[in-house]
Formats: structure tokens, C-alpha cells, sequence
């Protein structure tokens, strides 16, 4: 189990890597946390960085979710041993968790959407295409990319249940991502229960928002 809790680790420590912080930084020389709505992921750095990095930041995000459950859960076996799809849905969950509570930021990072959307693909590309098809729908029927992610993130563990029925860890991973995703979008949900929420195609002010209409962190 030793080499188990190794590939978790290192799944965490790759999910805790701030990409968007780091382009940001290095490209613009501005720090992320003081601009926008202050969030670490790829929707602020495209605030930033424009359109075509910001693809670049969102896409890196993505890969930090999806590089835990494709390629390093093939290192820990014996959690496969245990049920199967559990060393990949653990590896997301660790991915995930690591992008959301960064080690490297003192535990203050994003809200985990595109990195728990890159580690479903790794685990089944029919419930990622299903849940961006519904992410889609919603944005371009609201225009809110908050309720945009958190419709996504609900219909993550439906999908799941549907193509994977047997595969109890990865539908209890999704369940999980659904709610921690919910979880990051509470000021957003305050904030459109109240009317306030920004919709896309609105200018943002230069100070930060605390989390507003993040969509892919």
C-alpha cells in the first residue's frame, strides 16, 4: 500500500501545481489573487493572458486531472485489487484536491472544474463529453458560467452512474466532485440568488470579486 499512497501523493502534488498562477506571473508579471475574481484558474488567467493562453492555462489544468487516472494509477494496481476503477478515481480525487487546496499556496487554490473534467476523461470520455455538452447548454441558455460549472458538476456522477453502473469508486468519485464543485460556487450561488452574479459578455471590474464568474479554475 506504501506505493499506493506514493501515487496519490503524487497525484495531489501534480493537481497542486498552479499553471494559470504561474503563466500569469511569468508572462504578464501579475499575480491572479489581485486581479478579476482573484481565482488561480484558467478563466482568470484568460482575463489576463487573453483568449489564446488562457486555452493554454485551462487545457494544463485539464492535463492535471487527466494524467493522475490515465497514466499514474497504472502504478498502484493493488488498489485496482480492491474494487475496480478505484486507483483512478482516487488519483482524480487526489488531483483535484490538489488544484482546490494547493500545498504550494497555502492551501488556498481553485474550484477544481477543469481538473475534475480532465480526471472523468481519464476515466470514461462518454461522461466528460456528456457533462461538457451540459455545461454548454446551460452557459449559452443563462449566460451565467457559474451555474454553467455547477450544472456540469451535478451531471458528472448522473453520467457516471449511467455508462459505469458497476464501477461504484468512480461514480462515488463524480458524486464527490459534484459536491466539492458545488462547494467552491457558494459565493456564486449567494450571489445569483441575489441577482448579482455576472454574466459573460459584461466587463469585470478591475478589483476582485471572490469568485465570480469562474467557470474552468
Amino acid at each position: 500500500m506504501t506505493q499506493g499512497f506514493l501515487v496519490l501523493l503524487a497525484s495531489y502534488l501534480l493537481g497542486a501545481v498552479p499553471f494559470g498562477l504561474l503563466m500569469a506571473k511569468v508572462l504578464k508579471g501579475v499575480d491572479l489573487r489581485n486581479v478579476g475574481s482573484g481565482n488561480i484558474g484558467a478563466t482568470n488567467a484568460m482575463r489576463v493572458l487573453g483568449k489564446p493562453l488562457g486555452i493554454v492555462a485551462f487545457l494544463l489544468d485539464l492535463a492535471k486531472g487527466f494524467v493522475p487516472t490515465m497514466f499514474l494509477a497504472d502504478l498502484a494496481p493493488a488498489l485496482d485489487e480492491i474494487a475496480p476503477s478505484l486507483a483512478a478515481s482516487l488519483c482524480g480525487i487526489a488531483a483535484v484536491l490538489g488544484h482546490c487546496f494547493p500545498v504550494y499556496l497555502g492551501f488556498k487554490g481553485g474550484k477544481g472544474v477543469a481538473t475534475g473534467l480532465g480526471a472523468v476523461f481519464g476515466v470514461d470520455w462518454r461522461v466528460c463529453v456528456v457533462a461538457g455538452l451540459v455545461w454548454v447548454v446551460t452557459l449559452y441558455s443563462s449566460r451565467f458560467v457559474s451555474l454553467a460549472s455547477i450544472a456540469m458538476g451535478v451531471a458528472f456522477p448522473v453520467a457516471a452512474a449511467v455508462f459505469q453502473p458497476k464501477a461504484i469508486p468512480f461514480v462515488v468519485a463524480c458524486a464527490l466532485l459534484m459536491t466539492l464543485i458545488i462547494a467552491r460556487h457558494r459565493p456564486n450561488l449567494r450571489r445569483l440568488r441575489a441577482g448579482t452574479e455576472p454574466r459573460i459578455g459584461k466587463k469585470d471590474p478591475p478589483t476582485r470579486l471572490d469568485g465570480a464568474e469562474e467557470s474552468l479554475p
